[in-house]
């Protein structure tokens, strides 16, 4: 009974193995022994992103890992590269600081345009009041 319930992680784990190919290859298969199972195929293979990735079980960590965020092995070469992000991530703070004192003038400036115009027209108001 347990060999029924492991057959789907077993056939899943060799289809891994094999690559994004096999996957597409059952898939097709599927499609061409019984619709249904072929189309269930296709949703679970978006579903857990083996679409999208060049490998099966590669995680987003893994991913960003290919892109540079690993050690190259020399550590000049490594403590280059983590003070030269350390300093790109200061310089971005930075900026973002910059941002919010643009928005939060912009929005005192806006919102002084606006006290002025309801006193002019209170002060238009009570002069034809009064006239």
């Amino acid at each position: 009974m347990s060999s029924v319930a492991t057959w789907p992680s077993q056939a899943e784990s060799w289809l891994d193995q094999r690559g994004k190919g096999a996957w597409i290859a059952a898939m097709v298969l599927s499609f061409i022994l019984f619709w249904p199972i072929g189309l269930a195929l296709l949703a679970y293979m978006i579903w857990s992103k083996r679409m999208f990735f060049n490998g099966c079980s590669q995680s987003r960590r893994t991913h960003a890992r290919a892109f540079g965020f690993k050690s190259s092995g020399n550590t000049a070469f490594d403590a280059y590269k983590a003070d030269t992000l350390r300093r790109l991530e200061e310089e971005q703070q930075s900026f973002e600081s910059f941002l919010q004192r643009l928005r939060e003038a912009k929005d005192k400036m806006e919102f002084d345009q606006f006290m002025e115009e309801r006193a002019r027209t209170a002060r238009e108001e009570t002069a034809s009041d009064n006239a």
